[in-house]
């Protein structure tokens, strides 16, 4: 080859890695001869329970449109997300995927000679964004394996522009509550962004725990991140959107990609809004799968993190690694967190009842081994 054409990317994109996603369940039952149908996959933190049937008639009747760009506005779906949760349409950003919209983040206000302020076990995309821009990363250490507002707080300088915080935070599980999230805001300069992921808020019952849609008209620096790829059950889809001051979503719209929705997720999306009581179901069955898993694990002698996502990372003692390789023999996908500074641990997420057994029964036989 005559030219190396990595060298020809910018500083930061070439010293990263591509993200690693959970593993397929095809890719799994090509590897050792599986049959797919026996495979259990609980590693990307997906809802077990499927699409509600409301989402499979709304996608149906869009079908008939597939020749057509979806609305590059999103109306539909900002409408019914301003209807739910009381905010202007010019608050709105939409995204595929929250993670679209915490990289529209990252490209609108980050640059070289700007620092990017996260947590230690926090989601991989926080300093992948960073990088690839060029921004200088200040990771600060976690405290029991969860963020550490105040020294999160104190880690701002005057270069800082950006702060990414998540909660619950994925991979660990881990929160805060609202006098913690207040005093940290308190503490922030109000030309510093504070990006407040909430992937998996859903999951938490209402009024049991902080909701950062009450903050957005105090704190003009705080920008709300969410999905309808968990608790909504539209992974597939892709569908983020962040809630903001106007002037902040005027600039993420800037550099927002047209149609970055499609017309099939959009329906859907807005079908899922209104499923209250699907939404319902997906917390009560996660509540008693992690019951279930954090008993089993019990039994095991093993520690995890508490968590409030529809996940819980394991603490196995020693190298995860192996064991994770015993549990892709037996048929069983979890997700390994080296990535994340957590060697001994693997996150699970929750799945159906008979799913969550058989993972407990095939980590009970590896650990035998």
């Amino acid at each position: 080859m005559s030219c190396d054409f990595l060298s020809l990317a910018l500083p930061g994109v070439q010293k990263l890695s591509p993200y690693v996603p959970g593993k397929p369940v095809e890719e799994l039952a090509r590897e050792f001869g599986l049959d797919p149908a026996s495979i259990v996959k609980l590693a990307s933190n997906e809802n077990p329970l499927g699409p509600a049937p409301s989402v499979l008639q709304a996608v149906q009747r869009a079908l008939p449109e597939l020749t057509r760009y979806p609305d590059g506005n999103g109306f539909t779906l900002k409408q019914a997300l301003s209807e739910r949760f009381g905010f202007e349409l010019s608050r709105i950003t939409l995204g595929n995927g929250s993670n679209d919209v915490l990289e529209l983040i990252g490209r609108a206000f980050a640059m070289p000679g700007v620092e990017v302020v996260f947590s230690q076990h926090a989601f991989a995309v926080y300093p992948i964004v960073t990088q690839a821009v060029g921004a200088t990363a200040v990771q600060v250490p976690a405290r029991n394996w969860g963020h550490d507002l105040p020294a999160m707080a104190a880690a701002i300088t005057p270069a800082t522009r950006l702060v990414f915080i998540a909660n619950p935070n994925n991979p660990t599980g881990t929160w805060f509550e609202r006098a913690e999230f207040e005093a940290f805001m308190a503490s922030v300069p109000e030309h510093v962004l504070v990006v407040l992921d909430e992937a998996y808020t859903e999951y938490v019952e209402p009024g049991e725990a902080l909701n950062g849609f009450d903050y957005i008209e105090r704190y003009p620096n705080l920008i709300v991140c969410r999905t309808l790829s968990k608790a909504y059950g539209l992974a597939a889809l892709r569908v983020g959107y962040c809630i903001s001051h106007p002037q902040v979503a005027d600039v993420l719209n800037r550099v927002r990609q047209p149609f970055n929705v499609n017309s099939l997720a959009l329906a859907a999306s807005v079908a899922a809004l209104a499923d209250e009581s699907y939404l319902a179901e997906s917390r009560q069955l996660n509540r008693d799968g992690m019951r279930q898993l954090e008993q089993g694990l019990n039994e095991l002698g093993l520690q995890w993190i508490p968590s409030r996502g529809n996940f819980i990372a394991v603490d196995l003692g020693r190298d995860a690694g192996p064991v994770y390789q015993g549990l892709l023999r037996a048929g069983v996908i979890v997700r390994p967190v080296a990535g994340y500074e957590m060697p001994n641990h693997l996150r699970v997420s929750i799945g159906l009842r008979e799913e969550n057994q058989r993972f407990l029964e095939a980590l009970a036989g590896v650990l035998a081994q």
